[in-house]
């Protein structure tokens, strides 16, 4: 088992561990799966996708379904826990893929990794109700840092490569925030599972 350590870091915790949302919206302390069994994510946000934000274009829904074989075959390997940014695009897309495969995977469990609280301010209606749904799903959050600065979502990618064993990356080979975190990874040990970005 794992219990991090968190006292820099801005967010609820008990014990020094993550607090687990339990039924009924009863909170329970539990300690978070080992960094050997988690895997993290990154990719693109709309702006960088062929397709922007139209998700029933065939190459979106073609990445989807890669992004599905992907996590799925991480479980088969062992990963019991998965982390997301929760950044619009990929990372959404990522977050629903595990949701739907708890239901085949029940004992698997998924994070939000939030930069901010302040992270969907400025996202449409839609995408911000989708942003609270998946919240409401997932088994733990972690409030990176209690307020914007430049750096945090920077430190929100540090944070989930650096509880993990394994990134899945939507990756267009260009520089940015997903071949940054990419690098980091490798960096720090951890394997990358590359989706390229067609």
């Amino acid at each position: 088992t794992f219990c991090g350590s968190w006292h820099d870091l801005g967010f609820t915790k008990a014990n020094g561990c993550s607090i687990l949302k339990g039924e009924n919206s009863e909170e329970e302390e539990h300690v978070m799966r080992g960094r050997q069994y988690s895997c993290c994510f990154t990719g693109h946000r709309p702006g960088k996708l062929p397709w922007g934000e139209n998700e029933n274009d065939l190459r979106c829904v073609a990445l989807k379904a890669k992004l599905r074989a992907a996590v799925e075959s991480a479980i088969h390997e062992g990963m019991e826990h998965f982390i997301c940014g929760m950044a619009e695009g990929c990372d959404l897309y990522f977050a629903e893929t595990v949701l739907a495969l708890k239901k085949h995977y029940p004992h698997v469990t998924l994070e939000a990794a939030i930069p901010c609280p302040t992270q969907a301010d400025g996202w449409s209606e839609a995408q911000r109700s989708r942003y609270r749904e998946i919240l409401r799903r997932c088994d733990y959050e972690t409030m990176v840092q209690q307020s914007y600065t430049p750096g945090c979502m920077q430190r929100r990618n540090r944070y989930m490569v650096d509880h993990a064993s394994l990134l899945i990356a939507v990756n267009d080979g260009l520089r940015g925030g997903t071949r940054s975190t990419i690098e980091y990874a490798f960096r720090r040990g951890v394997s990358v599972l590359d989706i390229p970005l067609e």
